[in-house]
């Protein structure tokens, strides 16, 4: 694994609006993401060692080039800048929440329109089942169930961006010729060979998601030494790879891959150590939305009843600058970002 994630900074020790802004002029807190909030304690960790809590300004000198990675803006990715709510449309018969509710263009533009009339500024369509066991289907198949939908949105939806969620290289393909702003794929571009080449080629944003194995065997791959660390240091050799095959910096976002071969203990720690995110330097997409770890932290069995808990972890994110916040409730996901952004953010820096 390339050394460079070996150090990575825990931002401890938040503070939010006036008091962030505060403590940035008098040096005694640093912009977490480009702000508004501000992280005044840090722990560092060197490979396997953590260091103990300490103030930022006795941070030491070599660490500096870690600390710019956290504390400076992330590129927007392609996507409209600010927090953002991304409204999730699947156009599938099984996936683990509304599944067949979207099956078809006239169903998938009704409730595109309605996310959108709520405050949605990005619709994420998928073709394809990535809940655990699901079924594959051939790339054929999934271009056939997402083409005539991301044709219809496009013209029926033109500010709105659009996100594939795809694995797949033809789909990617054929998506962005159709108008796609975003290739969203869970496997950080590793399922097909050609992505890669494919995306190094075109001008979209890219999220990378943190998964081991398949949808199919992700649940036999959850060994860990520290399961925040090694999530980070694995997205990081994710965005190397990104890098290195030629996609700019500036079109990569992260999603941590909650529910994606790791058990509920491991999502609760990965959930709650998340501002470690920040060092891969790349906006913050959370997919939490009804996930069994919703059901499981709040003792609902039903996915369509977990959106008051899916809201309350998923404003974890908000602190990492521009997050994307994926969720099948829209109104219920913008009207909780909204009250967070009118506590937290400094009058008359942001338009909450």
């Amino acid at each position: 694994m390339s050394t460079m994630w070996n150090r990575l900074v825990e931002p401890m020790g938040l503070l939010y609006g006036p008091d962030a802004r505060a403590a940035i002029q008098h040096g005694t807190g640093l912009p977490l993401m480009g702000g508004p909030v501000a992280f005044t304690m840090a722990r560092l960790i060197d490979g396997t060692h953590t260091s103990a809590p300490m103030r930022v300004e006795d941070i030491p000198g070599p660490w500096q080039g870690v600390l710019l990675r956290l504390t400076r803006a992330a590129p927007p990715a392609h996507l409209p800048d600010g927090p953002q709510v991304m409204g999730i449309l699947n156009v599938t018969p099984d996936s683990f929440s509304n599944g067949g509710q979207h099956f078809g263009v006239a169903q998938a533009l009704g409730a595109a329109r309605a996310m959108a009339d709520a405050g949605c500024r990005v619709l994420d369509i998928g073709g394809e089942s990535t809940r655990p066991g699901a079924a594959t289907v051939t790339p054929e198949q999934e271009w056939d169930r997402v083409g005539p939908v991301l044709e219809a949105l496009r013209q029926n939806l033109p500010t709105v961006a659009l996100s594939v969620d795809t694995r797949n290289s033809l789909v990617m393909d054929r998506a962005l010729a159709a108008g796609a702003d975003v290739i969203n794929d869970v496997t950080a571009l590793q399922h097909d060979p050609q992505a890669l080449p494919l995306l190094a080629e075109r001008h979209c944003g890219v999220v990378l998601m943190h998964m081991r194995g398949t949808p199919q065997t992700m649940d036999t791959h959850t060994e860990y030494s520290d399961v925040a660390c090694d999530v980070v240091r694995e997205l990081g050799q994710r965005v190397n790879a990104a890098l290195a095959a030629g996609i700019s910096h500036d079109r990569l976002m992260v999603d941590p891959g909650f529910g994606f071969a790791k058990t509920h203990e491991q999502n609760v720690t990965l959930l709650r150590r998340r501002l470690l995110l920040a060092n891969l330097g790349c906006r913050v997409l959370f997919g939490l939305s009804r996930k069994r770890m919703i059901g499981a932290m709040t003792g609902e069995p039903r996915a369509e009843a977990r959106d008051p808990g899916t809201q309350a972890a998923t404003l974890e994110a908000m602190p990492l600058g521009a997050a994307v916040l994926r969720v099948h409730d829209v109104p219920g996901m913008v009207q909780s970002m909204r009250l967070w952004q009118a506590l937290h953010t400094p009058a008359g820096t942001e338009d909450a």
